[in-house]
């Protein structure tokens, strides 16, 4: 610790303001200063300080303006100690740092006190700070300061030291001499790695007992300017609206310094070195030097003349000395954004277009305005608007989002009898508002003349559905009304034909000149055409106009109702007991007219002939039902046409006779027909019914007898041999043989596996592959050649070479070295039987034909044609 004595001078604080410092007192934040009206801060008492540093915070303020200013004032504090032990004599005043030298040496403090005379206090280390400058070149190891303690003289002591730097990583940065106790560097520092270092010193015995107690070493690595500023970014971007007032804040540029920032050499100052472009002035912007704040510092900023800035700003600490400092430098780019300054204007005053009459959604008219703000913004986008002329609304204006032309379009069709041509007046602005104080201009208004082409436009007619009303039935050729259409084109002279387009049921007829509509035929409400009473038809109406038009109008006739339609009996077929008062039958009408032409109906039986009164009888109801049932106790079971009188209520009435098919059957305890009894009721005997079941029963049989049929004939046919039989199979075999010698006796084959098989079976249930060679192929065979009937001498050979090809090109064929089966003979063959070439020739049959059949058949015409025998 260090002691500050009282009333002792420490510093000196000076203020000045604008009207000097007279009246300006002073405050600290410390009860153990204070500053005197003249600036001048003492002690008040004795104080003992930290070795390291002391910071107060120094207040002055003018009581007549009330204003308060503050300033920080901070004392690095040392100590140069005596060789003799005794305390200093004074202190220098102020901020002071006071660095060690190699020479000195730092011995154990005595403390005294000045109570009743000198006393001895206990001894203790008091070691000021150690300051190293960083980066020093050496000659290392370096000394920095000698530790000794007073009990040297009377025992050998040994030193040490401890912490970070010494025993502990980064190790033995700084060692101590044990016996002398001098303590060195051993390679350069570098404050930004690390700043300070905290070690340990002890004194202790040759035994290694501790003679002092370990006391604290405060070494602080002194700061070098040896880091360049470094901006956080190399490019930074920031934006400025356009025609902004000077002092606008732009963005902020930050460069850190690795130096100590409490010195100057991390101190940054901040300066615009360059400004690209140099307009409108060549010092459009400013920067603070110490916060990096970029700010407008003059006017005239137009996005429209200059898009961008690109500044160039460098940092520089030592506080901004150029001469000293180190320098680094970024790039500011400056983007001047748009603002709605310049109000679209028309590229000309007056506008032209062309639109037919009864088009819609067509551009009549395209209008192209000039904006000079950023294109595709909300400054630029532009809106158009009518102010007048439209006052039907007939057009609107559309933007084109690429272009920014406006494009009127008809959005309500215009008609030429009405007006032939529009004088609009119309408006544009921008999406966005216009900045503050920008007026629009003249130019931002035009006009648009349109004018309207007459076009051939369809007769129309003027009710349309147009409905009348009369009564169904009205003869042929009454005339219903006149439906005639109306020609809009009152300029233009032409005339109007009619014609049918739609008449269902072909009922009406149309007067082509001048629409008159009359009957065809009889109109039937009754009719399938008619829906809700109403019959509707479609005329066609078209003008001589180039091209011709045409338009169509509906006709509806509203039929009313008259009593043309009798009422006719429901049901037509019944059932009832042949005792009565078991069940009854009730009836109704049907009537295909409307009310009042239908019910109530009146129900009766005909009086003729006598016997339905006699057996049956009718009961009311009400208006439209009534029962039918049996007057007498019994009747015969059986089918009965009762004839049954309906009558309507129409004016006049019409009535119709009706017959209604009576099954009269015997019933069961419940009133219902049985089924026998029903049988019965349709006329049939007990013998009637069994020759019916005997009939369906012997027709069952003769189906089934049928199909058994069937089914066994498919059997044979599938069964049935493929080959002839083996007494009728009379070959003409062609043996190839290999070797001379040998004839037909020498050989001895069994002829029976060339015959056809009895069953297929084996053959047909075989899988696919090769077959044996005495088994037929099962598949489409080829078309050989059918020998012919009358042999001739050229016909053999082609039916020999046919039938080759034919086998080589078979895909059913046994192998090369199988039988091949050139024909069949016997029963199947179109040629007869050979079978005489084994007996004597009788001499009926002449044989000479073989000797022109050539060397193939010379021993078959040695051997019959009458030549030598062997």
């Amino acid at each position: 610790m260090v002691r500050e004595e009282k009333d002792q001078r420490a510093a000196e604080v000076k203020f000045n303001n604008c009207a000097g410092n007279k009246g300006v007192r002073y405050e600290t934040n410390s009860p153990d200063f204070k500053v005197r009206a003249d600036g001048t801060m003492y002690a008040v008492r004795q104080v003992q300080m930290a070795s390291k540093q002391l910071i107060l915070m120094v207040t002055a303020w003018d009581p007549q303006t009330l204003g308060r200013w503050e300033a920080v004032v901070r004392f690095l504090v040392g100590e140069k100690l005596q060789h003799n032990g005794h305390k200093p004599k004074g202190r220098k005043s102020g901020p002071v740092d006071i660095v060690q030298q190699q020479s000195d040496t730092l011995l154990p403090w005595r403390q005294h006190q000045s109570v009743k005379g000198l006393r001895r206090q206990k001894r203790d280390w008091v070691i000021p700070p150690i300051n190293v400058p960083e980066n020093s070149r050496g000659p290392f190891p370096q000394q920095l300061v000698r530790i000794r303690s007073d009990k040297d003289k009377e025992i050998h002591i040994r030193y040490s030291i401890t912490g970070v730097g010494a025993d502990q990583p980064p190790m033995e940065v700084f060692n101590i001499d044990p016996v002398s106790g001098r303590m060195y560097v051993t390679r350069p520092m570098d404050r930004e790695e690390r700043a300070s270092y905290h070690l340990r010193a002890h004194a202790v015995d040759m035994n290694g007992n501790k003679v002092e107690n370990p006391i604290d070493l405060y070494i602080y690595v002194i700061d070098m300017n040896d880091n360049r500023p470094e901006f956080i970014n190399q490019v930074y971007n920031g934006s400025v609206d356009e025609g902004s007032k000077p002092g606008t804040y732009v963005m902020t540029v930050t460069a850190n310094d690795a130096d100590d920032g409490t010195t100057a050499n991390g101190m940054v100052r901040y300066r615009i070195v360059t400004q690209t472009p140099q307009s409108p002035s060549q010092n459009m912007f400013t920067i603070n030097s110490e916060t990096g704040d970029i700010v407008t510092v003059a006017a005239g900023l137009d996005r429209e003349k200059v898009q961008q800035y690109i500044v160039i700003v460098q940092a520089t600490d030592m506080e901004g000395n150029l001469n000293y400092g180190l320098s680094n430098t970024a790039t500011a780019i400056i983007s001047v954004t748009d603002v709605n300054d310049n109000p679209p204007e028309f590229t000309t005053s007056t506008y032209s277009g062309e639109v037919p009459e009864n088009r819609v959604e067509v551009v009549v008219a395209n209008l192209t305005v000039m904006d000079r703000d950023q294109p595709h913004s909300p400054n630029w986008n532009a809106i158009y608007r009518i102010i007048s002329g439209d006052p039907s609304g007939h057009f609107t204006i559309r933007t084109d989002p690429v272009t920014n032309e406006g494009m009127v379009t008809v959005v309500k069709a215009v008609d030429y009898e009405m007006n032939r041509a529009f004088m609009l007046t119309v408006m544009v602005s921008n999406q966005a508002p216009l900045a503050s104080g920008i007026q629009m201009s003249f130019q931002s208004t035009a006009g648009v003349t349109i004018s309207v082409t007459d076009v051939n436009e369809a007769p129309y007619f003027p009710t349309n559905h147009k409905l009348i009303r009369l009564e169904e039935g009205v003869p042929t050729g009454t005339v219903l009304t006149t439906f005639s259409a109306v020609d809009p084109d009152r300029f233009m002279q032409q005339a109007v034909r009619y014609s049918k387009l739609s008449d269902p049921a072909n009922w009406l007829n149309i007067n082509a000149t001048n629409g008159q509509i009359t009957t065809a035929a009889v109109l039937d409400r009754e009719s399938d055409y008619i829906k809700n009473n109403v019959y509707e038809a479609t005329f066609l109406a078209a003008d001589n106009g180039i091209p011709p038009a045409s338009g169509t109008g509906t006709l509806q006739i509203y039929l009313i109702d008259i009593n043309d339609n009798a009422p006719e009996l429901l049901p037509k077929e019944a059932q009832i007991c042949e005792k009565p008062n078991l069940n009854v039958i009730n009836i109704t009408a049907a009537d295909a007219d409307i009310d009042p032409n239908v019910g109530p109906f009146v129900f009766e039986l005909p009086s003729v002939p006598s016997a339905v009164r006699k057996n049956w009888t009718i009961t009311r109801l009400n208006g439209d039902y009534a029962q039918l049932s049996l007057r007498i106790m019994y009747l015969e079971a059986g089918v009965y046409d009762v004839p049954i009188i309906v009558t309507d209520s129409g004016n006049p009435p019409l009535y119709n006779t009706s017959i209604i098919k009576v099954k009269v059957c015997p019933c069961d305890e419940n009133g219902d027909c049985t089924t026998i009894g029903a049988v019965a009721a349709a006329g049939l005997g007990t013998g009637a019914i069994i020759a019916i079941l005997i009939c369906i029963i012997i027709l069952l049989t003769m189906v089934l007898l049928f199909v058994v049929w069937m089914k066994r004939r498919e059997k044979e046919r599938h069964t049935k041999q493929l080959l002839i039989d083996p007494e009728d199979d009379v070959r003409d075999n062609i043996l190839k043989y290999d070797e001379e010698g040998g004839g037909e006796e020498d050989q001895d084959y069994d002829l029976s596996q060339l015959q056809q098989p009895e069953t297929m079976d084996h053959v047909l249930n075989k899988a696919p592959g090769v077959r044996r060679v005495d088994e037929r192929p099962i598949g489409a065979e080829p078309q050989y050649p059918i020998r012919p009937v009358i042999p001739h001498p050229g016909d053999i050979g082609d039916f020999i070479n046919e039938g080759l090809r034919a086998a080589d090109n078979d895909p059913t064929a046994p192998p090369y070295d199988s039988l091949l089966v050139f024909d069949y003979e016997g029963s199947g063959s179109t040629a007869g039987s050979v079978s005489s070439l084994n007996s004597s020739s009788s001499g009926d049959q002449d044989y000479d034909y073989l000797n022109d059949w050539g060397p193939r058949f010379k021993k078959l015409a040695d051997m019959y044609g009458g030549g030598e025998e062997d």
